[in-house]
């Protein structure tokens, strides 16, 4: 815990020891010294919230798993757990992850874990969620909206269920009747205004939702996880719920930290299409303070990275037509240093925490996210030197725009290793895909 100046000794794919003037010893031959002087060395990344392989709306996302995880390596990221997409109707509970697990095999430049989801809830589901969490899928994603959505009584059961075998429920919480009536009206007022986005989905929208998952989830006496929390109504029910002594974990994202609904008006506004949408710039204000204060425990991407091309083509009729989403694994950990770090916003232990500490713990794993013997030697080097302009030409994931467009970053990675081995040293791809390992969890 904690800031301080030492030598990190590896060996094979574990932290060895820590300490000072490490260098100094007589080391095994063949031991290779790297000075990183002048420079942060924290835990490899931990994105707890990706779709690197998501078909929605009847689009791919740009990138997959190859090109997805090769972007998190290069923004410092070591680890990533993907939430699938929903699969063919009625199919299992362990469909999806097993589909997905399928599909990465040999693909990943980072090592990877998966997230189960929920579609419907019945008693077969019911019945196969102690052994979805034995086979190392322990937390479910469920909707408050979207055609998968979950009722009232599914989340209770579910909640129930997941108490008992251990595991943990995340939500996507935004009310789906509030949406739905807004959209409507949108669709017939301002079908091609990108503003139209946002106002269809309110803060209250998602305030409501995440006010009603705290309330279902402290009459299962359940945990619950508010996944990309975007608002300060959302974050206020957070904060009541875990006064009252229930145990709540909240997600936000970079993009609900760095830019607000002003974004919607731009020529291409279409590109910052995602739900929760964008927000007023109060909203901003109140997830740093709740990031700091440690409301919010968490910082993921949500990364979805529809290209601004794809986005064009389907929203020719209307906005909601268009896919949502943005890319965001490659600049996380840049983005919450320049911005969180250097501006004050959060401690560079703090920064740590909620980017690499807190997503491997509470997600079950004990290996990843610490810099501390016996752990992975996942490790990020943060050059806070290294200013730049960001483009999306300049990174790595496979897609024609970034939200963060024209943004100077400082603080981006110099190095990095998975499990002792190089991704990245010296700025230059090291790593190949297939080099990343899956990951079973237990919480």
């Amino acid at each position: 815990d904690g800031v301080f100046n030492a030598d990190i000794l590896i060996e094979d794919e574990r932290i060895l020891e820590l300490g000072e003037r490490l260098h100094e010893r007589e080391l095994a031959e063949g031991t290779r010294m790297v000075d990183v002087s002048g420079c942060v060395v924290m835990p490899g990344g931990v994105d707890a919230h990706t779709h690197l392989n998501l078909t929605a709306q009847g689009t791919h996302v740009s990138d997959g798993f190859e090109a997805g995880t090769l972007a998190a390596a290069w923004g410092g990221t070591t680890t990533v757990i993907e939430h699938p997409g929903f699969g063919p109707q009625g199919c299992g509970l362990l469909h999806q992850p097993a589909a997905y697990r399928e599909e990465a095999e040999g693909r990943c430049y980072v090592d990877y874990a998966f997230h189960g989801v929920l579609q419907h809830v019945d008693g077969t589901v019911l019945a196969d969620v102690p052994e979805a969490v034995a086979q190392g899928f322990p937390t479910l994603k469920a909707y408050t909206t979207y055609e998968g959505m979950l009722d009232d009584a599914a989340l209770l059961h579910i909640l129930s269920a997941l108490r008992d075998a251990g595991g943990l429920l995340a939500v996507h919480a935004e009310n789906d009747a509030i949406a739905g009536f807004l959209t409507e009206r949108l669709r017939q007022e301002a079908p091609l205004d990108p503003l139209s986005h946002p106002r269809s989905r309110p803060p209250h929208c998602e305030a409501e939702a995440v006010n009603r998952v705290l309330k279902l989830a402290k009459t299962a006496d359940a945990p619950a996880y508010i996944v990309h929390l975007s608002t300060a109504e959302g974050l206020a029910c957070v904060r009541e719920a875990r006064r009252s002594g229930q145990k709540v974990i909240a997600e936000t994202c970079p993009q609900y930290l760095l830019l607000d609904e002003t974004a919607y008006a731009e020529p291409d506004g279409l590109k910052y299409v995602l739900t929760p949408p964008l927000r007023a710039p109060h909203h901003r204000r109140a997830l740093w303070e709740g990031l700091a204060d440690g409301s919010i425990a968490v910082v993921a991407t949500d990364h979805c990275s529809f290209s601004l091309a794809q986005k064009r083509e389907r929203a020719v009729e209307s906005v909601f037509d268009c896919p949502s989403g943005v890319p965001g694994v490659e600049t996380r950990l840049p983005l919450l240093f320049s911005e969180g770090v250097l501006r004050g916003r959060l401690t560079l232990p703090r920064f740590v925490e909620v980017a690499c500490t807190a997503p491997a713990r509470i997600m079950g794993l004990p290996s990843k996210g610490r810099l501390e013997p016996g752990a992975d030697a996942d490790i990020t080097v943060i050059d806070p030197s290294d200013e730049r302009l960001v483009h999306h030409d300049r990174l790595h994931q496979r897609t024609d725009s970034t939200p963060y467009e024209g943004m100077i970053v400082r603080g981006w990675p110099r190095h990095v290793w998975l499990r002792g081995r190089p991704l990245v040293f010296g700025r230059q791809l090291c790593g190949t895909a297939g080099q990343g390992r899956f990951l079973e969890r237990a919480l």
